[in-house]
This record gives structure tokens, C-alpha cells and sequence, in this order.
């Protein structure tokens, strides 16, 4: 569970009305958008809060906030109507906190259910509880809060959001779910075991961590992303496909050029 206090979603819409925004920032309904929002604000950007589904569609950039429990977050997108916009977003997209793990298969976070939790499925990774067995062995209380240092994975060193962030970086967490170390790993931290910190698959991306409350380095990360556009997007995706198949990846260079 993420534990964070939301604002009622008209606070947020009633305080943020920027016609001219670039940036939209997803009202999932259960969600501190407030925070997220200030963040951006502080760095110049402006930004609109909606659950809109032609201003969503329309951003230059994407942003999926959440805090409480997988099960409620997934249930207010789908009674919103947003979770195929979601899933077809071309722009940028970056998930905070629980909307990284919501950008995964499945979330384990039952919620009292007898079952997972589907998620987005954008990146094909599950979300499990941190290892309470090496926790305990280590005398680590779960959840994880508080500050730790984050590692750029290697396979992300040219990944525009972690652009200026050195290893050892220091940002803030408050989670007890994580996403495991994959391919997709963007950072990774370690608080009992190693996990991701950060995920991404082309044009989405997402950070366990809350970067609007980790200063610098979470500052420098949200510039970063708004530096972002989908023509970026695209040749970040053209590079990760080279990476993972390089014959497939000039292969989609040569049919690009005819």
C-alpha cells in the first residue's frame, strides 16, 4: 500500500485550470495530485489536472500519479473509462509510486480480495510485497520509508529521464510492493533485496520512488521528463528494439527509410 493523505479531486481541478498546459496529470481519483502537481509548478511547467479523456489524449506528456491500493486504483480507471486511453498513449508517460506499479501486469496487492490485481499490463513485470522473510533477517521494518540511493541500470545509461543522475543518488520512498529486477529496470535500489526502482518499456515510464519529495535529484528527474516529446519516445523505443534484436531493429531502420 502506498500511504500518502489525497486531496479531494475537485481541490485539485478547481486549483489547476491551465488551458495552455502541455503536461497533463491524470486525476485517477485516488491520488495526492496536489503534491505531484506543485512539484511540476515549481520547475515553471504548467500542468492540468482532468480526468478528460480528450485533454489526456491531446498532452505532450502524461503524467500517472496513485497512492493507496492497486485494487482501487485499477478500479477508479476503469470506472473513469481511462484504462485503453492509457494503454494507447503514444506521448511521454511517466507513473509515480503506485501509477509505476499500475503500468505493470499484475499487482500481487490483494486488497482483502481473493485474487491479483490486473494492472495496465504495458510492462510485463508483477508487483509482489517486499520480501518480509529477509526484512526480518535484517531487522528492516516494512513499509520501506525513507530515503535511499538509487543505481541507473546499465541498460538504461542513456535513458532521458535519468539524464544528469549519478549513481548513489539519494531520493524518497514509501512503498511496501515492488516491481523485481527485469530487463526493464530503469534504477534499482536495494532494502532487503534488490528491486526496481525505476521501469520502462518505449514511450512509458515509471519510479517508485516520489520524486516531488526528493529534492534535487527528484527535481532534476521531473525536468527531465518534461524535456521529453513522442519523437524522442519513438527513437527511444527504436533503440531499445536494436538492443534487445539488433536484426530486428535495422529491419525497422531499413522499412522506416523506404
Amino acid at each position: 500500500m502506498q500511504q500518502d493523505t489525497p486531496l479531494t479531486a475537485g481541490q485539485q481541478l478547481t486549483a489547476n485550470e491551465s488551458p495552455d498546459a502541455e503536461t497533463v496529470i491524470i486525476d485517477t481519483g485516488c491520488a495526492n495530485l496536489s503534491s505531484v502537481r506543485f512539484a511540476f509548478e515549481r520547475l515553471g511547467a504548467k500542468v492540468l489536472v482532468t480526468d478528460d479523456k480528450a485533454k489526456i489524449k491531446a498532452a505532450k506528456r502524461v503524467v500517472l500519479p496513485g497512492v493507496g491500493t492497486a485494487g482501487a486504483a485499477m478500479a477508479s480507471l476503469h470506472e473513469k473509462g481511462l484504462v485503453e486511453l492509457i494503454q494507447g498513449l503514444t506521448q511521454p508517460v511517466l507513473g509515480v509510486c503506485l501509477g509505476m506499479q499500475m503500468l505493470a501486469a499484475i499487482s500481487k496487492e490483494r486488497g482483502g480480495k481473493g485474487q491479483d490485481c490486473e494492472c495496465l499490463g504495458i510492462i510485463p513485470t508483477d508487483i509482489c510485497e517486499l520480501d518480509t522473510q529477509l526484512l526480518k533477517a535484517e531487522g528492516l521494518p516494512l513499509p520501506h520509508m525513507g530515503w535511499n540511493q538509487i543505481r541507473v541500470s546499465q541498460n538504461a545509461s542513456n535513458h532521458p529521464l535519468f539524464t544528469g543522475i549519478e549513481d548513489g543518488s539519494y531520493v524518497y520512498f514509501v512503498h511496501s510492493y515492488r516491481a523485481p529486477l527485469s530487463e526493464f529496470t530503469l534504477a534499482e535500489c536495494s532494502y532487503g533485496e534488490g528491486f526496481s526502482a525505476a521501469i520502462g518499456k518505449g514511450n512509458f515510464m515509471g519510479v517508485q520512488f516520489h520524486p516531488e519529495k526528493s529534492a534535487a535529484v527528484g527535481a532534476q528527474i521531473l525536468r527531465n521528463f518534461l524535456q521529453m516529446d513522442e519523437l524522442q519516445m519513438n527513437e527511444l523505443q527504436m533503440s531499445q528494439v536494436q538492443r534487445s534484436n539488433p536484426a530486428d531493429g535495422q529491419a525497422g531502420v531499413n522499412k522506416a527509410d523506404q
